[in-house]
C-alpha cells in the first residue's frame, strides 16, 4: 500500500486547511483509516481515524474543529481542519492499517507526511 497525502502548509490561526490522503496498491484490505500527527519534540498521535464501516474516532483536542471524511472510493480520505490553534502545528501523517483477518496481524502503512504550521 501507497499512501500520498497533500494539502498542508501555513495558516494564520483561526483559519483553516484541508488535508487529503490517496492509497493504492492493495487496498483491498485496509480497514482503517486515518490521521496522525507529529509536533517537534513530541510522539506521534492520533488525530482521527475511519474504520470500513464509517466508524470514526478523533483526539480529544480536535474534536468539533476537525472532520475526518472518505472520498468516493474507499481508498482516498480526507481532514478538513477549522479554527486552527499553534499547538496544531505538527507533521500529519496518513495511515492504513491492514488487519488479518484469519491471524488478526496488523499491519500499518504510513505516507510521507505532511506539514501544518499555525502561525501569526
Amino acid at each position: 500500500v501507497q499512501l500520498q497525502a497533500y494539502g498542508g502548509g501555513l495558516v494564520q490561526p483561526g483559519g483553516s486547511l484541508r488535508l487529503s490522503c490517496a492509497a493504492s496498491g492493495s487496498i483491498f484490505s485496509i480497514n482503517v483509516m486515518g490521521w496522525y500527527r507529529q509536533a517537534p519534540g513530541k510522539q506521534r498521535e492520533l488525530v482521527a481515524v475511519v474504520t470500513r464501516g464509517d466508524s470514526i474516532t478523533y483526539a480529544d483536542s480536535v474534536k468539533g474543529r476537525f472532520t475526518i471524511s472518505r472520498g468516493s472510493t474507499d481508498n482516498t480520505i480526507y481532514l478538513q481542519m477549522n479554527s486552527l490553534k499553534p499547538e496544531d502545528t505538527a507533521v500529519y501523517y496518513c495511515n492504513a492499517r491492514k488487519v488479518v483477518s484469519t491471524t488478526y496481524a496488523v499491519y500499518d502503512f504510513w505516507g510521507q507526511g505532511t506539514l501544518v504550521t499555525v502561525s501569526s
